[in-house]
């Protein structure tokens, strides 16, 4: 894969391999690790500690903000870092009450006071807003280190906390006969301000060297991996301000959309059908198969997925890369999806619609002797294994 080639990993095994025979936590089968109460002792609840970074998307806004001056771009930073942590967290049924730390390691030679500015101004405004929304998250402070000689430009990184009752942790437990409701990754919800491009905050080093031209290597060296074979290194044919077709944003902007948190929608998801939910998967790393690392002998099918956004066909179509990767690398149209059985699924199609997500049943899963996810697209069927 030509992810694989540039020093990332769409599938992670080697992590998955160093972390097998740590302790599971009280429920080995949910989304995010799921620890007793330590903080009061209180056998009835459960905490929550999940960390996550905005990635490789840093490089890209670095980019982005060198040539053209645009700071704002930083805000942007810090919500993917954000909603990276706070929806997968929903997936194991919390949403409220959450308490954030940020971790911002930057090359203090590349990287002004006015980027950590923005930074933190984002992530305070990212709150503020969602507040209104009544999703309560509160920012408890960080941590700023100047580590140049380790980080070659900036890393954002947040640490969250949560906590709620035992008996209202969402452990996957999916069935054959399940369907899978989709929720669309591109549009425009009612609590955002600006259209999603539908990228999220993963696979972007591949997304940044697929598009891109390799001008931006020999002017912004500090922005990739040294080590990377150089066929690989900003491969594309476009500059960062290229206009695209359909969504009036240039292609950096289209690349650098902020992450879309679902977590509004979820809310109202978990709090109306609780224990009919058999699983809730963000199509993070891993795209489309994320859902492999949850089940065993089960045919997850995805033969009804929704129209390709513009973002995922530009990538493509660079280099013609192929489309068995794509689906394993970015979320293709759906970051997050709802498992349960079909008589249930109108009631989260409406909900998701009521913000203005499109939602629809994307698949079904099937018994199988077999661990395997099967995508059926128009651009031809893909099946992957556990």
């Amino acid at each position: 894969m030509k992810y694989d080639k540039r020093g990332v990993s769409a599938v992670k095994n080697d992590v998955h391999q160093a972390i097998k025979n740590l302790d599971k936590g009280l429920f080995p089968n949910c989304f995010c690790k799921v620890l007793p109460d330590y903080l009061t002792g209180n056998p009835e609840y459960a905490v929550f500690m999940h960390a996550d970074t905005a990635g490789t998307k840093t490089s890209l806004a670095y980019l982005y903000w060198k040539e053209t001056g645009d700071k704002s771009v930083w805000k942007g930073i810090a919500q993917d870092a954000i909603v990276m942590n706070l929806d997968d967290l929903a997936c194991a049924g919390v949403f409220e009450d959450i308490i954030l730390s940020s971790t911002i390691g930057r090359n203090k030679n590349l990287i002004s006071g006015e980027v950590l500015k923005e930074i933190i101004e984002g992530t305070q405004e990212f709150i503020d807003t969602y507040k209104r929304h009544n999703i309560n998250v509160y920012l408890a402070g960080g941590e700023t280190a100047d580590v140049g000689d380790i980080v070659r430009t900036v890393d954002v990184g947040i640490t969250a906390v949560g906590r709620i009752k035992r008996k209202n942790v969402i452990r996957i437990n999916i069935q054959p006969g399940d369907v899978i409701v989709g929720l669309e990754s591109s549009g425009l919800a009612t609590y955002e301000d600006n259209q999603h491009s539908g990228i999220g905050s993963n696979g972007l080093t591949f997304a940044r060297h697929e598009v891109f031209h390799k001008a931006y290597a020999e002017k912004y060296p500090e922005s990739y991996d040294p080590a990377i074979d150089k066929d690989y290194v900003y491969a594309g044919k476009r500059k960062l301000t290229d206009t695209t077709e359909t969504s009036g944003l240039n292609t950096g902007q289209l690349l650098l959309s902020p992450t879309r948190t679902y977590l509004p929608v979820l809310k109202d998801v978990i709090i109306g059908l609780g224990s009919e939910i058999h699983g809730i998967i963000h199509c993070s790393g891993g795209g489309q198969t994320k859902v492999l690392h949850f089940v065993d002998d089960l045919k997850i099918v995805k033969d009804n997925l929704f129209e390709l956004p513009e973002v995922f066909k530009i990538i493509q179509n660079q280099n013609e890369t192929d489309w068995k990767e794509m689906y394993q690398v970015f979320n293709m149209g759906h970051r997050m999806e709802i498992y349960l059985n079909e008589k249930f699924a109108n009631e989260v199609i409406d909900i998701s619609e009521k913000y203005n997500i499109k939602a629809k049943i994307v698949g079904h899963v099937e018994k199988s002797t077999s661990t395997d996810v099967l995508i059926k697209s128009i651009y031809g069927e893909f099946l992957y294994n556990k």
